[in-house]
């Protein structure tokens, strides 16, 4: 049976192998602080297999990631200049390769969705041959193994370190803000476990006159996309704000249409990640891939789509959700 901690073993060990090249690369004149960072990031994805089974202590994880927090917020990381192929060489065998490119990126979803949906009922010597639960995340992990397989086949690339030095590029150019996202879902978990739903829904109560629909509409969407801008994240927005007005208000109080009024609401906390420098994965990170000049330029760009498109959720739920 494949587990899933031997996926989380595999991302932590190519940290961890990242982290010995940017030791080693003298162009970056933070080297030692870089590896540092992702070196405590892949350790942990292989010690907490020991935490989550409670054969070791979660106080080692709490250290590293204030480490991590520590070594980025000070400016003990950087960028160097991995060995790989210059732009010229790559818009050449762009030219070259054409549609085939592509090849390696389609092969990931293909590959998740065989696992999530024929694979996870395949049985060997009586046991599952993906472990039960973990399918699609283990689909998904397997499928970026296949892209990476048929990426060196495309290429014609035997060196497995060359798709390990471009990784560590990209790894670099996006830095720290790639664990953004994760660091705001447990943020979400957080709220939600702090009661903070539960406490917005009684300032709301106190402020939203009773009966007036359209009003705790325009509350719970713009509520939606103001949360979703500070967390930097929809899907931990929405337990609060639906636990503070979309439930107990617009669903229980003025018999909305639950699918409706929790659909559309997400969407409109969707809004909120459109012009949010915390959605670093939307915005931040595609900035600095492409190297703009400006860093807020897919902000600035999406900010009247945002506004347009949060109207037109409240005018949706307003219409069709009661």
């Amino acid at each position: 049976m494949i587990r899933t901690e031997w996926l989380y073993w595999l991302v932590g060990a190519v940290f961890l192998a990242m982290a010995a090249q940017m030791a080693g690369d003298r162009s970056n004149p933070k080297r030692y602080g870089s590896a540092a960072f992702w070196g405590l990031l892949g350790l942990s994805f292989v010690y907490g297999t020991w935490v989550t089974r409670k054969t070791a202590p979660a106080e080692p994880l709490g250290v590293a990631v204030l480490a991590m927090i520590a070594l980025a917020g000070f400016g003990f990381t950087g960028r160097g200049t991995p060995r790989t192929t210059t732009a010229e060489q790559r818009t050449a065998s762009a030219a070259r390769l054409g549609s085939r490119l592509l090849l390696p990126a389609l092969t990931i979803p293909l590959v998740a969705v065989v696992c999530s949906t024929l694979v996870k009922h395949w049985r060997l010597g009586g046991r599952p041959v993906l472990e039960a639960g973990g399918e699609t995340i283990l689909g998904l992990g397997l499928g970026a193994v296949a892209g990476l397989v048929v990426a060196m086949v495309v290429l014609r690339e035997r060196n497995p370190a060359v798709p390990l030095h471009a990784g560590r590029g990209l790894l670099e150019s996006m830095g720290w803000a790639v664990l953004l996202p994760q660091l705001l879902a447990v943020l979400g978990t957080i709220f939600q476990a702090a009661g903070v739903g539960t406490q917005v829904g009684r300032l709301t109560t106190h402020v939203l006159p009773d009966g007036h629909k359209y009003l705790a509409v325009t509350l719970y969407c713009v509520g939606m996309a103001v949360f979703t801008v500070i967390m930097g994240n929809a899907f931990a927005a929405f337990p609060v704000m639906t636990a503070a007005i979309g439930w107990p208000v617009l669903i229980t109080q003025l018999h909305g249409k639950p699918p409706v009024v929790l659909a559309v609401g997400m969407l409109a906390g969707f809004c909120g990640t459109l012009v949010t420098p915390m959605a670093a994965n939307f915005n931040l990170v595609p900035a600095a891939l492409l190297e703009l000049k400006d860093q807020y330029g897919p902000i600035k760009a999406q900010l009247p789509t945002a506004g347009a498109l949060l109207v037109c959720n409240i005018a949706i739920i307003s219409l069709f959700a009661f």
